[in-house]
């Protein structure tokens, strides 16, 4: 059963530079998507028109059959807080704010509290590895720790999709590796839909299925198989 479906989806920038040209996309539920591509070959401006941040020239998307390429602004912040979790490259953690409250961003600005939330924020933290940073400033943490904290906040809400911007673009092999295997083990875990976009051939592979961009278009669609296990894939 498809949870995105895009059809003839165009992007043009300054009304002539096309950026997406009549890209159709079809992405199943409980999926671990790849889209792999260069720099500049739209699968950033794909990735946010999925998502509902950009809406595009032409065509539609649809996210569980309501076309959001349509709705209104309103309908779609809520959509990007409740269906749809992002975890962008650099993190966009505030500050001033702890790990904690870092992750509850969503959930207050729908109008929650903590306490709404506090075991699925307990769960959380524990699944990420990051119960005994709770209160630390996102100054005090590691990289791989940021994004963590960042994928954290990503799925407070327990969305359905998470969408993921160069997960790993701003770290080390290490940390690399270590998000990756989360990603896995989140879309396992918990069955949400998880796309990545990425130019790292060895990230893709973490997905069950990797499609690749190119100029807007996308070239092929990949095959469709069960991913490989965590532990192979570490042993990589």
């Amino acid at each position: 059963m498809a949870i995105i479906q895009a059809s003839g989806v165009t992007h043009t920038y300054n009304g002539h530079d096309i950026i997406l040209d009549n890209v159709d996309l079809s992405v199943e539920k409980g999926e671990f998507l790849s889209i792999l591509g260069a720099s500049g070959s739209g699968k950033t401006t794909l990735l946010s028109i999925l998502g509902g941040i950009e809406r595009p020239t032409g065509g539609q998307v649809l996210v569980d059959g309501e076309n959001i390429a349509a709705a209104s602004e309103k309908r779609r912040a809520i959509l990007r807080r409740t269906k749809i979790g992002f975890v962008f490259q650099f993190f966009n953690l505030a500050p001033y704010l702890n790990v904690e409250q870092n992750i509850l961003v969503p959930v207050l600005l729908n109008g929650k509290g903590k306490r709404s939330v506090e075991k699925e924020l307990d769960d959380l933290l524990s699944f990420v590895g990051l119960s005994d940073k709770r209160t630390a400033m996102p100054g005090k943490l590691s990289g791989g720790e940021q994004q963590r904290v960042a994928i954290a906040r990503g799925l407070i809400f327990r969305p359905e999709i998470i969408l993921l911007d160069e997960p790993t673009g701003n770290l080390d092999s290490v940390n690399s590796e270590g998000i990756m295997r989360l990603l896995s083990e989140i879309n396992a875990e918990f069955g949400t839909t998880v796309i990545q976009v990425t130019h790292n051939e060895h990230n893709a592979g973490y997905g069950s299925r990797t499609i690749r961009i190119k100029d807007g278009k996308i070239l092929d669609d990949g095959m469709t198989a069960l991913p490989r296990n965590i532990e192979e894939k570490a042993a990589e």
